[in-house]
């Protein structure tokens, strides 16, 4: 979920084999992966180090305002996602939900919330009981967002679940499934959707200003510190998959399929661990994949927990460059177009993703605006994610149904 930050939103406890252990299961050339931490279950870590907290602030809110219950006060939720509700204009913090009984006193006292919307995981059933609740946001580990999402569900609310969706395509496909029994709505929290550097791109890319899309390369990288499964979630299988590509990767995932417009129709891919090194006893250190669309373009898409850091995203055309690097951080993007001329573009400030994508899921709520960003986008990601670690692990290119399914 963050750009370069590790932090933890959840941990885990013992009981039942790994999640999705078989999607990954000899993927690799450089030596198997080790068995799978045992299936996880949100339990609440302590205080991030560096959790930035706001004094109590009364805040005049809209009648028709959202209020969100927030569940996993991990490092991403404190440091970038809370802190925003304060910048929306028809959203609220209503509810929070932590296993640290100790988190949730301090977290809650900072926001105002009342003691009475501090709920445990394991008294979370009761809020659906709570009327001040609207929608749920999930922000746990993504081996924790099915079971949580579809909880949210049961209790009869909207959810707002970060990315990726889940660890599997199938467990997608349950979440889905649960909104529209429950009758509410899904959104996935791909904030670049809301970031006004990639929507410029993604209207640069409509109206042709790099000429037709011959080539799309990203890559997000950034050096990992000593860490392993008990210690730092992302480095754990049952909570973050195979690692970098459903983490940092999937932004340049996403920018390959909304810069082109494109959804590819083969995908060849590596996939490499060191042996020997603790970080990657259950995870890859770097996953890179080549697609070829049905236009003739192609991407190069590279991600990586163990090398010098990078964010960039650059589309070669017929006619002109774009690059943008930084491309999908917090903050600091930069954008540059090369055609007849270059030109520095600035379409605003990149901090307003957060509130925007906010805004955007209450007014889904209160409107019946679409959503932008639905579970089914988080679906057909997977169905890619899967697609690309098919392709390492049998040393084959990959045929791809237009829906993201694997052919053949």
């Amino acid at each position: 979920m963050t750009d370069t930050a590790m932090d933890r939103r959840a941990f885990m406890e013992s009981g039942g084999k790994g999640l999705a252990a078989s999607l990954f299961a000899g993927a690799v050339s450089e030596g198997a992966l080790a068995q799978a931490s045992p299936s996880p279950r949100a339990t609440g870590q302590r205080m991030p180090e560096g959790a930035s907290l706001p004094s109590p602030t009364p805040r005049e809110r809209r009648p028709d305002s959202v209020g969100f219950a927030v569940v996993g006060l991990g490092s991403y939720a404190l440091n970038q996602m809370m802190p925003r509700f304060a910048s929306t204009d028809r959203a609220h913090i209503a509810a929070i939900v932590s296993g640290n009984a100790e988190k949730l006193r301090r977290v809650g006292d900072a926001y105002g919330v009342p003691r009475d919307a501090r709920y445990s995981y394991d008294d979370f059933a009761r809020i659906g009981a709570d009327r001040r609740v609207d929608a749920v946001y999930v922000a746990l580990p993504t081996g924790l967002h099915a079971e949580w999402v579809i909880r949210a569900f049961a209790a009869g609310k909207h959810v707002l679940c970060e990315k990726p969706m889940a660890l599997t395509s199938a467990d997608c496909e349950r979440m889905i499934a649960a909104g529209r029994r429950a009758g509410r709505k899904l959104m996935v929290a791909y904030r670049s959707h809301f970031e006004p550097y990639n929507r410029e791109a993604m209207q640069l890319m409509e109206a042709r200003a790099v000429g037709r899309v011959r080539l799309v390369r990203t890559e997000q990288s950034y050096r990992m510190g000593p860490a392993d499964p008990a210690s730092n979630w992302r480095t754990s299988r049952a909570l973050a998959g195979g690692g970098p590509l459903e983490d940092y990767g999937i932004y340049g995932l996403q920018s390959a399929l909304y810069l082109t417009g494109e959804m590819p129709e083969r995908i060849a891919a590596t996939a490499f661990r060191p042996s020997g090194d603790p970080r990657f006893a259950e995870i890859y250190a770097h996953v890179a994949s080549q697609w070829r669309f049905p236009s003739g373009a192609v991407a190069q898409l590279a991600t990586s927990y163990d090398s010098a850091g990078i964010n960039f995203a650059e589309v070669r055309g017929t006619e002109g460059v774009l690059t943008m690097d930084p491309a999908t951080s917090y903050s600091g993007q930069t954008m540059r177009l090369k055609g007849s001329q270059e030109r520095t573009l600035t379409p605003g400030d990149p901090e307003v993703q957060f509130g925007a994508q906010l805004d955007h899921f209450a007014a889904a709520i209160r409107d019946g605006t679409p959503i932008r960003t639905p579970g089914e986008m988080g679906l057909r990601d997977l169905r890619l994610i899967e697609a690309i670690y098919a392709a390492a692990r049998d040393g084959r290119t990959v045929r791809l149904a237009p829906d993201g399914r694997m052919l053949g």
